[in-house]
């Protein structure tokens, strides 16, 4: 007999086919940066432009750091331990972000003392600070980044590490769309990286253990990216790729929320 799921996935997925996009605003506290459209000639932003709103394919994929061919930005925006961080997610066309299944991760990496506007991302350490997954106690599984999907500019939102040391830091953004991954390869990575500079006087640093490359984090074997189940009801738990959020902050803030 034919699996009910394995009749309704590819009709789940015809939405998806063409549908992409990126990070067309950042928000640190009350401020607002404007991404640049990949199409677009760049102007003065903390986004990191990409050239594509396509997904990055393949776990190792050298684009898995920030993007599509991303550029260096200009600028680099002031923040503090604690500030909030959102990410608007857009397709090309400014309309709302079209997915809603899968992961949202963030991970931040010091650009050292020569700061973020020359930083080469391959080089990057990164450690996490936050995931989420799909909303506690929901029934049907729903995932945090249906939010995004249902409601015109709605962002996904990040707190920086209360405790994070001062320095310039990339923030890397990313969402996992997991409609297509049942399949090997399936999986669409979507990450965005902002460059910012962190002041108060806070120690919190990354244990080496915890620091990752990227590529290098993930396997498209990985049971968060390779996901048989995905469509499965009830709906099993999800295993987050990559690290666990770091100690420093997981420890004084919380930033994890739920799978």
């Amino acid at each position: 007999m034919m699996h009910l799921r394995t009749v309704l996935l590819p009709l789940l997925a015809i939405p998806y086919v063409s549908a992409h996009g990126f990070v067309h605003k950042v928000w640190i506290g009350t401020k607002t940066y404007l991404g640049n459209t990949p199409s677009a000639e760049p102007t003065a932003s903390i986004v990191r432009q990409i050239n594509s709103v396509d997904p990055v394919k393949g776990a190792n994929n050298p684009f898995v750091n920030c993007g599509n061919d991303a550029q260096f930005a200009s600028d680099i925006a002031d923040a503090n331990p604690g500030d909030s961080m959102s990410f608007l997610w857009t397709r090309e066309d400014l309309s709302r972000w079209p997915h809603s299944i899968g992961p949202m991760l963030t991970y931040m990496t010091s650009c050292g003392s020569t700061g973020c506007t020359t930083f080469n991302s391959s080089n990057a350490k990164w450690f996490k600070i936050a995931q989420v997954g799909r909303i506690p106690g929901d029934p049907d599984g729903t995932w945090f980044q249906n939010n995004l999907f249902e409601n015109d500019g709605v962002p996904a939102n990040v707190t920086l590490p209360k405790n994070i040391a001062p320095g310039a830091y990339l923030i890397r953004h990313e969402i996992i769309a997991l409609h297509l991954a049942s399949r090997l390869g399936g999986a669409q990575f979507y990450p965005s990286c902002s460059q910012i500079r962190v002041g108060g006087n806070g120690n919190g640093t990354p244990h080496d253990d915890e620091l990752v490359t990227l590529p290098g984090a993930y396997s498209d074997t990985d049971p968060g990216i390779l996901v048989t189940d995905v469509f499965d009801t009830p709906p099993p738990p999800y295993i987050f790729p990559g690290p666990p959020i770091a100690t420093f902050f997981s420890d004084s803030s919380s930033g994890s929320g739920s799978g």
